[in-house]
């Protein structure tokens, strides 16, 4: 876990990143956050970044959930305003978290939540994963993602990061696809706390159309979800980044109490 401090803080973030990914391609984020008057909680997730027990491998989603809470509890400390902000499947794990421990905060921002898949596996590759869960969970498997962002820097700098993990287990792709279902199912149990929806108008990583069914069945009374059109899936990655955290600033602000 790490924590970034800012003079006269407004308020906390706790930020979650997505799989393939882990808390140093936040640089810029968390900076903008800092200078916005906020303190930021974030740390790798099992598995991911500098945190791997097993590179790319979890037994169980709750492990995310756990590990959540914790960085929750840190904020907590502040005595401030709490915000929470997850990325792609970190997106999931917040929903997930929410779900089952009903965290106080005073707002929640989704970018691109995994609630879906663009290219989800073949029906043969499901079943195969389905043997392979039960006699060799941890085996790992490379992800072959389509491309996550515009922004050529980004992918640049990834492509000498060792720590960026490019292979996940039979396990993990299980629970993963267990937690986007039951996110669906549960959808009217979220609680009624203030949410934002930030989703890359070309994604090329998580059903868009997934993430607005779900959207649209939450009974929310304060509820928003914002469209870029010609972003990607990492939209506080893309060129136009100021424009999608400028969105997320208003909201921001106008839930600080």
């Amino acid at each position: 876990m790490w924590v970034w401090e800012c003079e006269k803080a407004k308020g906390v973030f706790v930020v979650v990143h997505g799989a393939n990914e882990y808390h140093v391609r936040y640089q810029w984020l968390i900076q903008k956050l800092i200078d916005e008057g906020y303190h930021v909680v974030m740390g790798d997730l099992p598995g991911q970044g500098k945190n791997p027990k097993s590179r790319g491998h979890i037994d169980s989603f709750q492990e995310y959930i756990d590990i959540i809470e914790k960085w929750y509890q840190r904020a907590e400390q502040y005595q401030l305003p709490i915000f929470m902000l997850g990325h792609s499947m970190g997106g999931l794990a917040v929903i997930q978290t929410m779900l089952q421990k009903k965290l106080s905060v005073n707002g929640i921002i989704l970018s691109s939540p995994c609630l879906g898949l663009v290219d989800p596996p073949s029906k043969l590759t499901h079943i195969s994963a389905v043997i392979l869960n039960k006699l060799i969970p941890k085996l790992r498997l490379p992800t072959n993602l389509a491309q996550v962002t515009r922004c050529e820097a980004m992918l640049k700098r990834d492509e000498t990061d060792l720590n960026i993990v490019k292979k996940v287990s039979v396990r993990w792709y299980f629970e993963l696809t267990t937690a986007m279902k039951e996110s669906h199912a549960k959808v009217t149990s979220f609680p009624n706390v203030p949410l934002l929806i930030l989703q890359g108008g070309d994604d090329l990583i998580v059903d868009k159309i997934a993430v607005f069914r779900w959207f649209n069945q939450l009974l929310l009374t304060d509820k928003y979800y914002k469209e870029f059109p010609n972003l990607y899936h990492e939209v506080f990655n893309e060129p136009e980044k100021e424009t999608v955290f400028h969105v997320a600033k208003g909201f921001i602000e106008s839930h600080l109490n």
